[in-house]
């Protein structure tokens, strides 16, 4: 498997970048014709309501990831484990807004809890555990890379990694979203619908790629142990709005009703497996981030004590 990646980032390498974009706007575009001219014939992995926004979003990373990946020395070049854990990432982010989950996402709540679990925690922490920036930053057309890095992307970008606001960007997102006022009008408008995706899963990679960044202060933005108590800081929230929606004793989403759910259940049932959902997964993902930031941590050091004297260190 690995062989064949390689052979295939090595003929993406070779390639040029016009050719790729423009087979890559073929491809969507005949992915969007199937979906409005056939929409009942197609299996459950197509889209259900195709998005230029996702289907370019993904294939560009994609197609970067792999050239970059090509034009790396074999030193430097990220690890089995990492390539895994970039692709399966990118892979449940598409899939959640770009096959039918998507539809069922609509019509169950608790459905559409794990869609978001999938956005903002599962899929960017997965994508973030790739490490993949620099290898993308290479793949891509210098050009770009250049604008890319403009003062006017760059700072934005930090001040949203801040600590305090990272948080509460974070921890916030999952409040607003499911806030009934707000989570009714955002499952009936189709623009607002697709602002909170995007929202949650663009915060959800700029928090995890703060938090998994595998280098030490000041390569990355925040110390170890910094990393490892903003993971801890974002658990209580989650574990208290999880555990008012799976206790409530009123169906506060009646939006599902209109929508019509797809599964035999009522809507206090449907309400208290979401909130299950908002409780438990998120706030385990957050221990998962701390005790890999740990290791990140302990690696380092190991790393440090090689440097200095020559012999690894003995393992506790």
């Amino acid at each position: 498997m690995s062989g064949s990646f390689t052979r295939a980032a090595t003929w993406l390498a070779r390639r040029n970048h016009a050719l790729l974009a423009a087979a890559i706007f073929l491809i969507g575009t005949a992915e969007m014709l199937l979906v409005r001219m056939v929409p009942a014939s197609l299996p459950f992995w197509m889209p259900y309501e195709f998005s230029w926004g996702v289907f370019l979003a993904t294939a560009f990373a994609v197609v970067w990831y792999a050239r970059g990946f090509a034009i790396t020395g074999a030193d430097h070049r990220p690890s089995r484990w990492r390539r895994l854990a970039f692709f399966l990432g990118v892979g449940l982010i598409y899939g959640s807004m770009q096959t039918y989950a998507d539809y069922a996402a609509q019509h169950m709540f608790f459905i559409h809890r794990l869609q978001h679990l999938v956005l903002h925690h599962s899929g960017p922490f997965l994508v973030a555990l790739g490490d993949p920036a620099a290898t993308i930053a290479r793949g891509m057309p210098p050009g770009l890379k250049k604008r890319l890095n403009a003062v006017w992307i760059t700072r934005p970008l930090g001040l949203i990694q801040q600590p305090a606001i990272a948080t509460f960007l974070f921890v916030g997102l999952i409040y607003l979203w499911p806030a009934p006022p707000v989570h009714f009008y955002a499952m009936l408008d189709p623009r607002l619908y697709t602002v909170m995706n995007w929202s949650v899963t663009i915060d959800g990679l700029l928090f995890w790629a703060l938090i998994l960044d595998p280098r030490p202060k000041p390569l990355a933005r925040l110390t170890y142990g910094s990393r490892a108590l903003l993971c801890f800081a974002i658990m209580p929230p989650q574990i208290l709005i999880g555990a008012v929606v799976a206790f409530a004793t009123k169906d506060f989403f009646e939006v599902y009703a209109i929508c019509g759910r797809i599964l035999p259940m009522t809507g206090l049932q449907d309400q208290q497996l979401a909130g299950l959902i908002l409780w438990i997964p998120g706030a385990m993902m957050s221990v998962v981030g701390a005790v890999l930031v740990l290791n990140f941590m302990r690696l380092n050091d190991e790393k440090n004590a090689y440097c200095s004297t020559g012999r690894t260190p003995a393992l506790a």
